[in-house]
């Protein structure tokens, strides 16, 4: 049995800087699941989507995570490129991240360092719920599908020609996951609700907080790194990493994760679908969809479960369970970590308000996770308990049978501006 302990499982691969407290609400209530239909595209913005094992030489099997292929190019060379498998799509955070290890040589030598103002080069310290990466920030031409973007920055994760972890970095908190292996995937690709990775929180300037994002490195130790103001504006476009999706040039408006149904007892794997735009082609049609508004600062939605308000809400692609709290559900240790065991599947009823609008009630299945087999890839039912009653991520799980879309912060969509997710 392996349990992944990466920002794959277990936490939300929410980034830190963009989470807050949010929500607001409307009164009416409305069943809020769209037919499942993969859509098909002959104008190349429909990726293929899979739920499986992970990258190879992993060491243990991935549990509900979703993965893209992506080529990746030095700027302007259509020669110096590589095509990486096993890229994990995330709905939580933003930007695209690769492992070193997962790049070749020629590839890594021909992107690129982004630099600052002063020449110098350009790195970031990237938090994540309990956990970080370090690397450089270089810039490539990226393709998935049939959609590009050019000469956007993206971290390396683990550069090695880069300089050391600095010491406010590494006394953020959490484990740092520089190789394949403890992140559990090849890179990751950020389409969340924003344009960039920590928008104000970078633009202003560096803070005293230990991880702040952006360093400028003059050597290859740590101590040569400082932290530098980043910016996140029209008139300072992609100094941040930013949303891949937002830099194409059509289709650039939003996402559509869609996922088959799973029974609850789990399966080796999926195959389904990411399709870029909303309402920009006759395949990504938003339809009959909930929207719910999300909090333009924060990014959170509302839930309501037995009673309990959980302000901090988010549905994320990153996040591979369930988690939530609830002290009426039995919890047991599975390997390192605490999940909901009940003696019997829980069927449970929750409400997920926006910002404004009507409700969608949702309804989902907690399962003894002691029970599962974790040689499947594919676990439904998966969940564990939060320490917070205000916070409640709607992980991976919820993606099964369902097309989520998540409309990016002012982009203009056919049902009005986001940020928003509807399903």
């Amino acid at each position: 049995m392996s349990i992944c302990t990466s920002v794959t499982v277990l936490v939300a691969a929410c980034l830190l800087y963009a989470c807050g407290g949010g929500g607001g609400g409307g009164s009416s209530s409305s069943s809020a699941t769209t037919p499942v239909n993969p859509p098909t595209s002959s104008s190349g913005n429909v990726a293929t989507l899979v739920v499986d094992s992970g990258p190879a030489g992993l060491g243990y099997v991935s549990d509900n995570v979703a993965f893209v292929t992506m080529t990746v190019c030095a700027p302007g060379s259509t020669s110096v490129c590589q095509t990486i498998d096993h890229i994990l799509v995330d709905t939580g955070s933003v930007g695209v991240r690769i492992q070193a290890a997962a790049l070749s040589s020629a590839l890594l030598t021909g992107l690129p360092s982004q630099t600052d103002s002063l020449s110098r080069p350009v790195g970031e310290c990237l938090q994540f719920i309990s956990s970080y990466v370090w690397g450089s920030i270089r810039k490539a031409d990226l393709q998935i599908a049939g959609e590009q973007s050019s000469g956007i920055p993206v971290q390396v994760i683990g550069d090695p020609g880069f300089a050391g972890v600095p010491s406010a970095c590494a006394s953020s908190g959490g484990t740092q996951q520089n190789t394949v292996a403890s992140f559990g995937a090849n890179g990751i690709i950020g389409i969340g609700a924003f344009t960039n990775d920590c928008g104000s929180v970078c633009s202003n300037g560096p803070t005293s907080s230990a991880g702040y994002p952006y360093y400028a490195c003059t050597g290859s130790s740590s101590a040569s790194c400082v932290k530098i103001a980043q910016g996140a504006s029209a008139s300072a476009p992609n100094q941040q990493v930013p949303n891949p999706v937002s830099t194409f040039p059509v289709d650039n408006n939003g996402t559509i994760i869609t996922l088959p149904s799973v029974s609850g007892s789990g399966q080796a794997s999926v195959v389904g679908t990411l399709t870029f735009g909303i309402g920009t082609q006759s395949n990504n049609a938003l339809g009959s969809a909930q929207i719910l508004p999300l909090s333009t600062a924060t990014g959170y939605i509302t839930t309501v479960l037995n009673g309990v308000t959980a302000n901090a809400s988010y549905i994320d692609s990153g996040t591979s369970v369930y988690s939530f709290r609830d002290t009426l559900i039995t919890s047991c240790v599975v390997g390192h970590y605490t999940f909901f065991c009940p003696s019997a599947p829980q069927t449970l009823s929750a409400s997920l308000r926006g910002n404004s609008g009507p409700s969608a009630t949702v309804t989902f299945t907690v399962a003894n996770a002691a029970a599962m087999d974790y040689n499947l890839s594919v676990l439904p039912q998966l969940a564990m308990p939060k320490l917070l009653s205000s916070d409640f991520a709607w992980g991976l799980p919820f993606f099964y049978g369902r097309s989520v879309y998540t409309a990016i912060s002012g982009a203009s969509t056919p049902q009005g501006n986001g940020p928003y997710v509807a399903f």
